[in-house]
């Protein structure tokens, strides 16, 4: 079908969002047809119709959805476009999931910049090729100026847990091991380096990715997996403190085994952060027993996405679900939830 239209295409040079754009009329089916069609074309997209099917193959299905209202729209390393495919993907994979498809919803602002749209598109068209999940169905919706912030996205994404895997947060056990993939903060830090009001620069880049690769190379290895999960706002602390209530444990984690940049560390105690409970957008936490660890480490450090994974701790017996940390100078302490927000819309 080819979308039948008067005047001339949409002026993504210098135009805006108006609120002709969400009004269901001509002008919306032709910011949906030169943009979202054209940026994320696949066969079912282009069957036009408010749904999509397709067929999938035997074991549980996983369904997940997020909301994506990061500021700035764009940061070293990624953007809101990016940032919401690769966090929707990594929530499907932490159940073990192979992502099968993902649909989007935007909410846009009157006034927002076609440019600034159509780069997020792109960036998002591109994320979802890469990691072979394609965008098969969203919606579009503008809001008066000043009541939004640009664009806000909103994600569903499903997959299909191979038969025999059983990947859960409420699995951990007394005497498992937790490794992480890599370096914690990276993408807190980019994300607030782009911050006038905080005054300060950096080299770091997010670590927006999706980890469904990392993840079937992790369970083909070792399909004794416990538990999987990403630690994105509230960062490494408050997941561990998530997945600890899940399962009714405790955990002790090593300060000196947790991986963190430099960058990161001299820009958290700049701002009185700790790293801890900085997000995270291209991370996973993994429990799994103790006779698979080394094993499993092994496979994720062969990945260039777990390249600096690490053992970090291990899985105890606590009625009170604390998780806490040998510090690096011999005493220990509690890593709790964290309180209150540490800054605004990282993710």
């Amino acid at each position: 079908m080819t979308l039948q239209r008067k005047g001339p295409s949409i002026d993504f040079v210098h135009g805006r969002v108006d609120l002709t754009h969400g009004g269901g009329g001509r002008a919306m089916a032709q910011l949906v047809e030169e943009l979202f069609v054209a940026a994320f074309d696949n066969d079912m997209l282009r069957q036009r119709n408010d749904q999509a099917s397709f067929t999938v193959e035997a074991g549980r299905m996983v369904m997940t959805t997020d909301g994506y209202v990061i500021s700035p729209m764009f940061f070293p390393g990624g953007d809101i476009g990016s940032l919401a495919v690769h966090g929707t993907v990594n929530d499907v994979a932490m159940a073990g999931a192979v992502p099968i498809a993902l649909s989007a919803s935007f909410i846009l602002e009157e006034g927002l910049l076609l440019a600034d749209l159509q780069r997020i598109v792109r960036s998002m068209a591109e994320a979802s090729r890469e990691a072979g999940v394609p965008i098969v169905t969203g919606d579009t919706k503008v809001v008066e100026k000043g009541k939004g912030d640009g664009v806000f996205i909103s994600t569903t994404g499903i997959g299909r847990v191979p038969v025999g895997l059983d990947i859960s947060g409420d699995k951990a056990r007394p005497g498992d091991v937790i490794l992480i993939s890599g370096t914690m903060g990276d993408h807190g830090v980019a994300v607030m380096s782009q911050r006038e009001s905080l005054g300060f620069e950096t080299t770091l880049l997010s670590d927006s990715a999706a980890l469904h690769g990392l993840v079937a190379a992790m369970v083909a290895a070792v399909p004794s997996i416990h538990c999987l999960r990403d630690p994105t706002r509230g960062g490494l602390a408050t997941t561990l403190n998530e997945l600890a209530t899940q399962s009714g444990v405790g955990m002790m984690i090593r300060e000196d085994a947790i991986p963190v940049r430099a960058e990161v560390r001299g820009a958290c105690e700049l701002l009185g952060l700790d790293p801890l409970y900085v997000a995270n957008e291209g991370k996973l936490i993994a429990i799994v027993p103790a006779e698979e660890a080394e094993r499993l480490l092994a496979v994720m450090r062969a990945h260039p996405l777990g390249a600096d994974a690490a053992i970090i701790g291990r899985v105890v017996a606590d009625d009170h679900h604390f998780v806490q940390m040998e510090t690096s100078f011999g005493g220990n302490r509690v890593v709790d939830w964290l309180a209150g927000e540490q800054l605004p819309r990282i993710c």
